[in-house]
């Protein structure tokens, strides 16, 4: 049989016949007819066999009628009217937590976004409600706790530039507790490095401040100058942070008017201190003037609630009983107010804004001196005892007030003598402090003849004295010395100082700062060589065990002593003194022992010793009086200091302090003057023998 291979088959004849009428048509297709066909063609495999074996074979053609070729979906399952691939369903896939197969982890992951928080800023935010608290509620103990507790110490000097920053911003009162708050963290919580840093920070953002702060430079200066009079910063932070600086910063004005309007002016340490105020709290004339205000405002408004919340507004709960007192007066003065007075007192107590012991003290005051307001209200008592049943009755004054009102009508010959003495001794007062008569008062004391009761004298001179103005504190000691001279034994003086202490409870009642007056009045009494430091071991030993407030405020003005510079700064703490500076009494006190080693007279020495006026640096005297008997080989120096022990100019107290700071200062001392131990040793032992030295002086060393 003869192989077809080389002819074309039956069907493909037909097609070649068929393909010429169509030449145009093919023709204007992209692609000719044999193109299509050979790309649609399937060679036919090779030996005999069937037409559908043989050559090529045509499949079906899928084009468009654009004639653009599309390529064939290799996988199939798509297209129109299909079922798709095998286990594919229609649009997403979604999890259902309900599902008895739900896994977790399957939930597609969300990265969620966290701020990272800095600890500076998280410390900064404590602090700043640390120090809001502070200056709300005034509590020292607690802010410093408080710190302690936040711990971070690396950033305390962050404290130190907020707090005062946040002061600066405030009023006076502010600042001032800023400036307590500062003393109380140094060392025990903050350390000096930390402190000096602080500072520093805000010398480097003065410029910053001054932006909100009008008066940076000034306010800043001030708090720097109190830092450094309160020894919290050293004075060589001033130069060492004037170098670091540059020279167009205000940080550097702040320093210069730290350095010169401030630390260089004299009494600086006074001004500084008293420049705010010196205290966080009102003064008692102004906590009496506000309450006097706020009656009159009342009886004119009639505001019940109103008035409640300004006598709340004081903040000085333990003061109420003056409000009380004075509601009573105003109600005597005012008759026709008395209604809205006894309405403001009900008040008041139902809402414990008055409490009830506080109510009991201001009834108690003014039925003591009720004959006194007697003189301007003839009907005072009259009124007075009309209105105590109805308070009483009312249930706002505690019924005990009768009792005690009742019972103190018997007293005995010894307290009417001193009820006596007590008012003739007020008015003796009152004269000393119009005329400043020493001689006269001293007069007048011994027409009295009643020794017995100096103590009481004394009592009444500092209360009275504590009440007004420095002026007649600064009297009250001055005359206090006098005394002390001329009538007063120290066993007076330190019974009248018991007598204040175990009363000081009653004194802070009228008198806010009592006990920081009181501290003053017993440091000036040392200083002034009224009292001897041991006489305050003394009466800390004769106060009863329950006075704790006697105890603290001698421990106080322990503490004042011990401070560096004690005795100027004390013996000026109300404006007193002579107003010498330490270096003109240095010179004086130089030129007097030359005067003296000349050919002077020992008594005319004595009254230049005692014009100088400053007790408590006698020790200078004593000191001078030492190295110049060294220097010049002269023993005239000695008898000097025998006859002012004599006449008891300078105290053994004073001499044992001028024989210790040459002892101090002996190495020195013996650069210029070899002979200058053996000789100290000599005036020592004879110092010992005449009585102007202890026993014990040097024992301590030589141990």
């Amino acid at each position: 049989m003869a192989s077809n291979e080389g002819f074309l088959t039956e069907e493909q004849r037909e097609m070649l016949n068929v393909a010429p009428p169509n030449t145009d048509v093919l023709s204007s297709s992209p692609k000719s007819s044999s193109v299509l066909l050979s790309e649609h063609c399937v060679k036919a495999p090779p030996g005999g066999g069937k037409a559908s074996t043989a050559g090529t074979a045509v499949r079906h053609v899928r084009r468009t009628h654009s004639g653009k070729h599309i390529r064939v979906k290799k996988d199939g399952a798509g297209g129109k009217g299909t079922w798709g691939k095998l286990l594919e369903t229609d649009g997403e896939s979604h999890i259902d937590r309900n599902d008895p197969n739900y896994d977790s982890g399957e939930e597609p992951y969300e990265l969620v976004s966290t701020a990272v928080s800095d600890p500076l800023d998280d410390y900064k935010k404590s602090v700043v409600s640390i120090i809001e608290e502070y200056f709300s509620t005034g509590d020292v103990e607690v802010a410093a706790s408080d710190l302690k507790e936040l711990g971070s110490s690396e950033y305390h000097p962050y404290v130190i530039k907020r707090l005062v920053s946040m002061a600066m911003d405030r009023h006076d009162k502010e600042k001032e507790m800023a400036s307590v708050l500062l003393s109380a963290l140094y060392a025990d919580v903050i350390n000096p490095t930390q402190i000096s840093q602080g500072f520093f920070m805000l010398l480097e953002s003065a410029d910053d401040l001054a932006v909100d702060i009008p008066d940076t430079v000034d306010i800043l200066a001030l708090f720097i100058a109190r830092a450094v009079v309160d020894d919290i910063l050293p004075p060589a932070f001033i130069a060492r942070a004037r170098k670091m600086l540059p020279d167009s910063c205000k940080g550097r004005q702040v320093l210069q008017t730290a350095e010169k309007s401030y630390l260089s002016a004299p009494h600086h340490a006074e001004l500084v201190e008293r420049r705010w105020g010196g205290s966080t709290h009102f003064t008692v004339e102004e906590v009496k003037k506000r309450i006097a205000d706020l009656l009159r405002e009342y009886v004119e408004s009639g505001d019940t609630a109103e008035a409640c919340r300004c006598i709340r507004k004081l903040e000085v709960s333990f003061f109420y009983h003056e409000v009380v007192k004075r509601a009573l007066v105003l109600a005597m003065e005012m008759q026709s107010a008395e209604p809205l007075i006894l309405k403001l007192l009900k008040k008041a107590a139902e809402e414990g804004l008055i409490s009830s012991s506080q109510m009991l003290k201001g009834f108690s005051r003014l039925a003591e001196s009720i004959d006194d307001l007697c003189l301007d209200i003839p009907s005072a008592k009259m009124l007075f005892q009309s209105i105590v049943p109805r308070a009483v009755s009312d249930g706002w004054l505690d019924a005990s007030f009768l009792k005690a009102s009742g019972d103190g009508q018997a007293n005995g010959p010894d307290d009417e003598n001193v009820k006596q003495y007590k008012k003739q001794i007020v008015n003796i007062i009152h004269e000393y402090f119009l005329s400043d008569d020493i001689p006269e008062l001293i007069r007048s004391l011994e027409d009295l003849g009643a020794p017995e009761y100096n103590p009481v004298f004394l009592k009444k001179l500092i209360t009275l004295a504590m009440d007004r103005k420095n002026k007649e504190k600064e009297m009250a000691s001055v005359l206090l010395s006098a005394l002390h001279i001329e009538i007063f034994s120290t066993e007076d003086i330190v019974n009248g100082f018991v007598m204040l202490l175990e009363s000081a409870e009653d004194t802070a009642l009228d008198i806010l700062d009592a006990s920081n007056e009181l501290a003053l009045f017993l440091a000036r009494a040392v200083i002034d060589d009224v009292l001897a430091p041991l006489n305050m071991e003394e009466i800390t030993n004769r106060l009863p065990p329950n006075c704790s407030s006697g105890a603290e405020t001698v421990c106080l003005a322990q503490s004042l002593l011990s401070a560096r510079h004690a005795g100027e700064r004390i013996l000026r703490c109300w404006g007193g003194g002579t107003g010498w500076a330490v270096e003109d009494a240095k010179d004086k006190i130089q030129k007097l022992l030359e005067e003296f080693e000349s050919g002077g007279v020992v008594s005319e020495a004595c009254q230049c010793i005692r014009d100088i006026g400053m007790p408590f640096f006698n020790h200078e005297v004593v000191k001078k009086a030492l190295v110049m008997a060294m220097e010049k080989k002269n023993d005239r120096m000695l008898d000097l200091l025998q006859e002012c022990f004599n006449e008891g100019l300078i105290t053994i107290n004073q001499i044992t302090k001028g024989f210790g700071r040459i002892k101090d200062g002996l190495d020195d001392l013996a650069l210029d003057i070899p002979n200058a131990k053996d000789k100290f040793t000599f005036y020592v032992e004879l110092g010992k023998e005449r009585g102007w030295l202890l026993p014990t002086f040097g024992l301590s060393d030589a141990s």
